[in-house]
């Protein structure tokens, strides 16, 4: 994984219209998120919107690939994130539709980890 200071600016640019963005670097790659919620992987001077049951339709309508990287024993590691359609890589009205759908997504996430009962706890 790896991205540049360049395109996390412009990735900051893309997404303006969801309020301030905070990008976070990680692995090589990095996570904006808007407020608390992570929505977007960046790697390889692409975007990789958040993706799960609730918006998975979406994606796969316009031919989105999943975002996937090689693991040590050769076998790829499949996430739940998708490709930013080209289409919205120069249009951020239709990016922040798309970023929307990552955010309800990471939403959806966090409300599902903080329902589980937390192990150990009596």
């Amino acid at each position: 994984m790896s991205v540049s200071g360049e395109f996390e600016a412009f990735a900051v640019d893309l997404f303006a219209g969801l309020g301030p963005i905070r990008i976070k670097r990680m692995f090589g790659g990095a996570m904006a998120y808007a407020g608390e919620y992570g929505f977007a992987l960046l790697d390889d001077e692409a975007i990789w919107i958040k993706a799960d049951e609730g918006n998975e339709a979406a994606f796969v309508e316009v031919g989105s690939p999943r975002f996937t990287y090689p693991m040590k024993d050769g076998k790829l590691m499949e996430m739940s994130y998708r490709r930013l359609p080209e289409t919205a890589m120069d249009d951020p009205d239709e990016a922040l539709s798309w970023a929307r759908l990552g955010i309800e997504a990471a939403m959806r996430a966090a409300a599902k980890k903080a329902a589980k009962p937390k192990k150990g706890k009596a």
